[in-house]
Order: structure tokens, then sequence, then C-alpha cells
């Protein structure tokens, strides 16, 4: 069975935010609410300090807190591992962004546009969906994109149509998509040759982010 899963390359990413603004553009988004971020962070002790770039978002966990505490049913699970929200159902509570560890839930209560006094841009027109307002919301890996690609034979992760628009857009190649459980995918290869690790693994939310991460320690040994 898929597991479909994200790679970020914290050794490539420049944090150039091309991920923030494809997400944006494709889920229409409102201003306030990014559901692909990048944390600039400094890491390292003085000498050897530098810049590091940490793209987050929904972790798509195995053992999601926010299905767990969902009084209406409305965060489920896929089998293919995809996180989901049902729009019809949720009743606005927040008790999943509560729960989320990754801080990875939003809540928009009225619509909003991106330049205040301007009619709605192009993609806004196109791709706003009025069902996100007042229930939780979040990244869903492009599920759309996945199923779309999955019932024209395409494959997630390999064919542009078929995978998440932060990946596509990523200019550094630093995000990379696809099903872990396939030892022929890129995301398997990269996981197998390189060191990685995933945020909260302690909480055994089994979650389906991955960072490829040499560290500071790795150059010092160099």
């Amino acid at each position: 069975m898929s597991r479909y899963v994200m790679v970020a390359d914290l050794n490539r990413c420049v944090g150039c935010q091309t991920c923030t603004a494809s997400c944006k553009h494709t889920n229409a988004t409102p201003p306030e609410i990014q559901w692909r971020k990048v944390l600039d962070l400094e890491v390292g002790e003085y000498p050897n300090v530098r810049r590091t770039f940490v793209p987050v978002g929904c972790q798509h966990c195995a053992d999601p807190p926010c299905m767990h505490v969902c009084p209406s049913t409305a965060t489920g699970q896929r089998d293919d591992g995809l996180v989901t929200i049902d729009y019809d159902l949720c009743i606005g509570c927040g008790y999943c962004m509560v729960a989320c560890p990754y801080q990875a839930r939003y809540k928009a209560v009225e619509p909003a546009k991106a330049y205040t006094g301007l009619r709605r841009m192009l993609h806004e027109l196109k791709r706003e969906d009025p069902r996100r307002l007042k229930v939780a919301q979040k990244c869903t890996f492009c599920s759309d994109r996945i199923d779309y690609g999955l019932e024209n034979d395409l494959t997630p992760g390999v064919d542009p149509e078929a995978t998440p628009a932060c990946a596509n857009a990523c200019i550094a190649e630093a995000l990379v998509f696809g099903d872990v459980e396939d030892p022929d995918s890129r995301v398997n290869q990269l996981l197998a040759e390189n060191k990685w690790f995933r945020m909260h693994e302690e909480l055994g939310t089994d979650p389906g982010f991955y960072y490829l991460w040499e560290g500071i320690d790795s150059e010092e040994e160099a």
C-alpha cells in the first residue's frame, strides 16, 4: 500500500519562499494563512554559525493527534496516509488546532482577498473554496492533483500534474514528494542515502515529512 510523504533537503533549501507562494497561488488561501511556510533559523555555535531554512506544514502523520480529538469525525485519513478534513462535517471547534503539535492547522472566519480595495485576483476567483470558511483547514499535499494523476496513469512525485505544487515550484529542488513504500521512488532513495530526521518523533505521530540534514557537525569534520 502506498504512503505519500514529503522530503525536504535542508542542505539545499535557500529560503526563497517559492513553495509558500506556489501553495498560496494554487489553493487561494487567505492572506493570513500559509499552508506551507519556511522557517528561518540560526544554527550552530560561534564561530560555526549559519542560517538554515526549514519548510513546514501539515506532517500527514500516520497517527495524527488532530484526528483523535475531532468530535465530528471531520478529520480523517486516507489509505495512502494523507490526513483529510471534511468541510461539511467540521464544526469549527478548533480542537484539532490545539492538538496539532506542528501548528499546521488554521481557521478563517471571514473571506479575505490578497489586495484590499482591489477586486479579487484571478487565482482567487478560480480556486477559492467557500467551504473552508469557519472550519479547520490545512495543507492537503495537493490531494486533488494526486487523485487526478492516479486516475490518468501518472505517478505522484514524478509527473508534475500529479505532484504537490510546492514540490513542483522549488527552485533548489529541495522538496521531493513520493511514495515511501515504493523502493524505487526518489523519496525512498533519498532516505536510504542521507541522514534525516522528523519533527517530534518522540510523540509517536509517525510524521510523513522527512528532513535531510548533514548539520554543522559534518562541516566541522570537513
